[in-house]
């Protein structure tokens, strides 16, 4: 497994003193597996699918979304979000042209604490910095949707009918 880009301490600076980031190793896969989990679990739990076929499901798609940004992310800051020293979720980080947030995923006891919005905010705080835009695809059902609206995300376009294309600019 690729980590990526190195620490983000020079890339990222953060506004609180209980969030800190590291890169991904391949003793996170477990890890990255639950994060990844927790973001359809209301989906999964519509079907009538057992908790065996759920499991199978989650893995491979989890596998599939895995290799996908480590095969086409190359240059990416791939970070777990420690918040007061727990795992608290995953941060993908793309710094080119622009700032592109490849992935934001917070586990479930870590969302709506503001946590999301404060990382959210240190990276525009990079983007003004370095003059660069952010971008980011949003699946258009995702709760998180009204948080970018919020923070001045602008939709751009909707890319096969289920994401929306959001850029925010300094």
């Amino acid at each position: 497994m690729s980590s990526g880009k190195n620490d983000f301490s020079d890339v990222l600076p953060v506004n609180d003193s209980m969030l800190r980031f590291r890169n991904i190793t391949e003793e996170d896969k477990d890890c990255l597996f639950e994060i990844y989990s927790s973001t359809r679990q209301e989906e999964l739990s519509l079907t009538n699918w057992t908790a065996e076929q759920k499991l199978i499901f989650l893995k491979n798609q989890f596998e599939a979304q895995h290799f996908h940004y480590q095969k086409y992310y190359g240059d990416t800051y791939f970070w777990i979000i420690l918040y007061a020293e727990k795992v608290a979720g995953r941060l993908y980080l793309q710094i080119s042209n622009e700032i592109r947030i490849v992935d934001i995923t917070l586990l479930p006891e870590f969302r709506n604490k503001n946590i999301g919005t404060g990382i959210l905010k240190d990276i525009q705080n990079l983007a003004k910095n370095l003059s660069k835009n952010v971008s980011i695809h949003v699946e258009q059902f995702n709760p998180a949707l009204k948080l970018y609206k919020r923070l001045g995300f602008q939709e751009i376009e909707t890319v096969n009918s289920i994401y929306f294309l959001m850029q925010w600019k300094p």
